[in-house]
């Protein structure tokens, strides 16, 4: 199959994407986002609890872009691109059914990020019901896999914290400046939409405004994400290396600040540390290095990202003790889940990478 022909015989000349279980926060966002794609045509969204209604009424931002109403998943028929925006569990049990209807897929649970069956049961507590699979999905976060997605016919969604996470180190491990027998520590601060649109009594108002709460001290599940992303770092082994996140619930909507801290070799000056976050990040269309000497922004800041495709990384220096706090600031509905979709799907046809993504984010907000 010739990827980049696909959709090629449709009236319009443009692909046709469905969205399996459109009505959550990310679902929406890939929406918003697909609407003004060039080369997109939607063609259907599902949601059970939303059958037979417009979509407007569920993500009311719409309103007025779309006429699209929700269909049942029964009701769904072939496309050129599915996404899945089932909840966690709900994809792996019905992917060869899936395979079936679409050219390609794009799946932004966690049920394929990981390579390794017991790495999966280990982190999610349950036995992968299609662990055949796992090896054909590629990491979806092109910062690192970019060449495995490009032309790839299943890319598997990323974690919001894990996709933080890594952007804030990764230049440190891609040039061998981590200390391999030293341990990451990351801290992440989320904002309340990464817990999905079903409320509950953590997300009650009165329970959730104006906390700052840790919810998983340790044990969190994107940590098995950063962990997979260390081993591909190639400069050294860096399998060794333990991580440790924590995760806190903010006064946020939106939004994931992650900050960590990583040891460094004896001997390593702010100068290789410039070096290796100019020469990993400079050609990356959506990664920023914000470290600034004045100014209420010098460091990463959610605030300004929202709804843009954007990651801000950044880092200090402390020559004491030759700890490195590296930070990244990200939209989590977005470069955290929708929009990193929509750039692999680029990548997946060969489209330009920034294709739909364009928006910088608002400010003030």
């Amino acid at each position: 199959m010739n990827i980049k022909d696909v959709g090629k015989g449709s009236p319009s000349g443009k692909i046709t994407v469905s969205i399996l279980g459109a009505s959550g926060y990310a679902g929406g966002e890939l929406l918003r986002l697909l609407l003004d794609h060039p080369h997109v045509d939607i063609g259907q969204v599902t949601s059970e609890r939303n059958a037979g209604s417009f979509v407007h009424f569920t993500h009311p931002n719409l309103r007025g872009r779309t006429r699209l109403k929700f269909v049942s998943a029964s009701e769904l028929a072939p496309c050129d691109l599915l996404v899945l925006g089932l909840p966690h569990g709900g994809a792996m049990g019905r992917i060869n059914e899936f395979a079936e209807m679409a050219d390609l897929i794009i799946d932004l649970s966690a049920d394929f990020r990981l390579r390794e069956v017991r790495a999966y049961a280990d982190w999610y507590g349950k036995e992968h019901s299609a662990p055949d699979w796992l090896g054909r999905f590629v990491y979806g976060l092109p910062e690192l896999f970019r060449r495995q997605i490009c032309g790839s016919r299943y890319v598997s969604g990323v974690g919001c914290n894990a996709t933080a996470s890594v952007l804030a180190v990764w230049p440190l491990f891609a040039a061998g400046l981590a200390d391999p027998q030293r341990d990451l520590i990351c801290e992440v601060k989320v904002g309340s939409s990464e817990g999905g649109n079903r409320s509950g009594d953590a997300t009650h108002h009165p329970e959730r405004a104006r906390a700052m709460r840790s919810f998983a001290p340790t044990g969190h599940r994107h940590t098995s994400e950063v962990l997979q992303a260390l081993t591909e770092a190639g400069a050294e082994d860096y399998s060794g290396v333990a991580v440790h996140m924590s995760a806190t619930a903010v006064d946020n909507v939106r939004g994931v600040l992650a900050t960590a801290h990583v040891f460094l070799k004896e001997g390593v000056s702010e100068r290789d540390l410039w070096q290796a976050y100019r020469q990993t990040y400079r050609d990356e269309p959506f990664v920023r290095i914000v470290k600034e000497k004045t100014g209420i922004y010098r460091y990463p800041e959610p605030k300004i990202l929202s709804g843009s495709n954007y990651a801000d990384v950044g880092f200090e220096l402390d020559e004491r003790t030759g700890r490195v706090v590296a930070l990244c600031a990200i939209d989590n509905l977005v470069k955290g889940a929708a929009g990193s979709a929509l750039q692999s799907m680029n990548l997946m046809y060969g489209w330009e990478e920034t294709t739909g993504l364009g928006f910088a984010g608002l400010h003030p907000v």
